[in-house]
């Protein structure tokens, strides 16, 4: 996402990474990452755009493992948040686990390095990690610098013009976070993706104890939620186990009504984060017939992504947090349908991105910007000063069979909890 200093995007494109369809589960290989930021760079040269500094930001929490002299040559396949070690544990004690399992698959010691600090590295940059305000220093991984901040100036590398300006990022939710405005109490985002949740803007002084809360882009404002695991890999593994395009089931999944004929998916196919906070948790489909089809399926997973979102708002709700309006983000917000599903569920209305795969590269843009003071950055007293990604507002249409299937829902996730410490 290239803006320009009067706010217009100037440019916006999505290369794929080589090979990513072959890659082991929850893993990945840097050289993919890299090669695929040398070719937006070189989309952005041709495009004849003079780039005024550059912001990175990434999936966290993913450790790319370095050698422990200081250098950037990755030593072999990184591991995503997707990867076991770790799992159910906080950011800093993945990262963590994740660094001791490449060390043990090294045979050695490793360096450690989130995914966004290694690709500013590789530009030029120094030994830091990016972080957003009031979150916690991981032991290792460079020197902590929030983001917003110059943090080196390019050495030519990628084709970049040496010596721009080379801007800290941060994880991919909180820099769409920021795109999406989550600076408004009451206000709720969605960052999609192959995983989603849900945060909801509170007024720092009014947010309750007993949740644990993030600094918004808004100085005074906090979010509270959380992560789910299940979303937009929901739809790649039915398509993958169906031989359907995903394309093809969105299509096939609006001609199935709202209840998807009573099929009903646990999206658990990893665990779950909040509100249950269970890796042990698997997926499950309830209500098959002979009847069922594709389609139904199809459906019953773009609702179940809903019905986790609502999870989590009703949880919130039980300490006093609403959500007037939510952003949805990350590839699932291309698809109207499923954005019209998550509000119908939610029963709030859905800002639908123009561009929703963007957003966090749109914060990265603003994070690279700020730096340059074209704009306020982050915690400034409001959101007037920065130019958001543009939207479009979809009203809900609530139904009973979503309020029966969200309440069905719940039960039949406390029941598969349940189960989990039953003897064998």
């Amino acid at each position: 996402m290239a803006l320009g200093r009067s706010g217009g995007v100037k440019l916006w494109m999505y290369e794929p990474f080589g090979g990513a369809g072959s890659w082991p589960a929850g893993r990945a290989d840097p050289a993919a990452w890299l090669d695929g930021l040398g070719r937006l760079l070189g989309r952005v040269d041709e495009a004849g755009l003079e780039i005024a500094a550059v912001g990175i930001g990434g999936q966290s929490p993913t450790t790319v493992p370095l050698p422990d002299d200081g250098g950037t040559d990755p030593v072999g396949w990184a591991a995503t948040c997707r990867h076991p070690a770790g799992i159910g544990l906080d950011r800093t004690g993945q990262h963590l686990a994740q660094l001791e399992f490449l060390s043990h698959e090294a045979g050695r010691p490793l360096a450690g390095a989130q995914i966004w600090d290694w690709a500013l590295r590789c530009l030029g940059a120094g030994d830091v990690q990016g972080l957003w305000p009031g979150e916690e220093a991981i032991a290792g991984y460079g020197e902590r610098v929030e983001v917003g901040a110059v943090i080196g100036h390019c050495d030519g590398s990628l084709g970049l013009p040496a010596g721009t300006p080379l801007v800290s990022g941060s994880n991919d939710a909180y820099m769409s976070f920021w795109a999406g405005g989550l600076g408004t109490p009451r206000r709720g985002h969605d960052p999609g993706g192959r995983t989603g949740g849900l945060g909801v803007a509170v007024a720092a002084a009014q947010r309750p104890a007993e949740l644990p809360g993030y600094f918004s882009p808004v100085g005074g404002v906090e979010v509270v939620g959380g992560p789910t695991n299940g979303h937009g890999q929901l739809l790649e593994w039915w398509s993958g186990v169906s031989g359907r395009s995903i394309e093809e089931l969105l299509t096939q999944a609006e001609g199935a009504a709202p209840g998807a004929g009573g099929v009903l998916v646990l999206p658990y196919h990893d665990g779950e984060r909040a509100p249950r906070w269970e890796p042990r948790l698997r997926g499950e489909i309830h209500g098959l017939t002979f009847n069922t089809g594709p389609a139904e399926i199809a459906r019953a997973a773009l609702e179940a992504a809903g019905y986790s979102l609502r999870h989590v708002l009703e949880e919130l709700r039980r300490f006093g947090v609403d959500m007037d309006v939510v952003c949805c983000g990350g590839s699932p917000a291309r698809s109207r349908l499923w954005c019209s599903i998550k509000a119908s569920v939610l029963e709030v209305p859905v800002d639908m991105p123009e561009r929703p795969e963007q957003l966090s590269a749109h914060g990265c843009a603003l994070a690279a910007a700020a730096a340059l003071d074209w704009w306020d950055g982050v915690g400034a007293a409001s959101m007037d000063s920065w130019p958001l990604a543009a939207m479009t507002r979809i009203d809900p249409e609530p139904d009973d069979a979503y309020r029966a299937g969200y309440e069905r829902f719940v039960a039949l996730g406390d029941a598969a909890v349940a189960r989990l410490d039953e003897p064998v």
